[in-house]
């Protein structure tokens, strides 16, 4: 068994079907524009370049949202995603939302806070969307998803997501075939919700790591103990598979509870491009 198993892709290839899953996906809803959070980071800048590709920057606007306690090198990072690409762009300081939720509580901690910060963002991402008349695009990767780090109804709301089947790994790959420049692509990923926070710090592990196991568990149907044997840490194991199954409700709609012959969700099962 392989412990290193090979996950380059075919970007060329990549580029090709998530710029038409974009273009086919938002005009297939009636719409012809896109608005994205712009955080600074890899990811944000994938899927800001792959929409402006897909429908012309004109079509696509990003949103800066900073934070009193956000890193000055996000913003700029995010300059050079919006000078790079030509989409429109709008600036919204979240501090005056964010703050007065927080004082309320002297003893909120981190991650409080930064759920609060990721549900403003939302807030204005969303408010937007109607105002700039576009489909708001996601910006979380696979690795994210699989391990639920992410904000529920934070980060991870979206009308579609180009780059969730992305494995971070990936997504840094594509990110050097469309141009995105290579200081936010070599830099450590955060999330930016405090001084310091950086994603594989919270984690505890790298991604390049975690990829790889995922990719045996999840892309080649490896077993825990299969993935033991090609040689991963036991614990390490563990903890990854006990962190994927624990936020399988971050990436499943809300169960309801079953009364009549047509539930929506377990009888009443349509595409979600039924009737287009």
């Amino acid at each position: 068994m392989n412990p290193s198993p090979d996950l380059s892709i075919n970007t060329e290839l990549a580029r090709r079907i998530l710029t038409g899953f974009i273009r086919s996906e938002i005009t297939r809803m009636g719409f012809s524009r896109a608005v994205i959070n712009l955080s600074g980071g890899i990811d944000s800048a994938l899927s800001c370049f792959l929409a402006a590709e897909a429908l012309g920057p004109e079509n696509v606007l990003a949103i800066r949202l900073p934070y009193r306690t956000s890193s000055p090198e996000s913003l700029e990072h995010a300059r050079m995603v919006i000078e790079a690409t030509g989409v429109h762009s709008l600036t919204v300081e979240i501090t005056p939302m964010v703050d007065p939720l927080i004082e309320r509580f002297p003893d909120m901690d981190a991650l409080r806070k930064g759920n609060i910060m990721a549900r403003a963002r939302m807030i204005v991402l969303y408010d937007q969307s109607a105002a700039f008349h576009g489909l708001a695009v996601g910006t979380g990767n696979k690795t994210e998803i699989l391990l639920g780090y992410t904000t529920l109804y934070g980060d991870s709301a979206c009308a579609i997501n180009p780059i969730g089947d992305l494995y971070k790994t990936q997504v840094r790959q594509l990110a050097r075939a469309v141009g995105v420049p290579a200081v936010i692509i070599e830099k450590p990923p955060s999330a930016d919700l405090w001084v310091g926070q950086t994603d594989e710090g919270e984690l505890g592990y790298t991604y390049a790591e975690v990829d790889r196991l995922l990719y045996l568990m999840v892309d080649e149907r490896y077993t825990p103990e299969e993935c033991i044997e090609a040689g991963f840490d036991p614990a390490f194991v563990r903890a990854v598979v006990e962190r994927v199954r624990r936020n399988q409700f971050k990436r499943v709609l809300p169960p309801i509870a079953k009364l009549s012959h047509r539930t929506i969700g377990y009888d009443f099962l349509y595409l979600r491009d039924w009737g287009t």
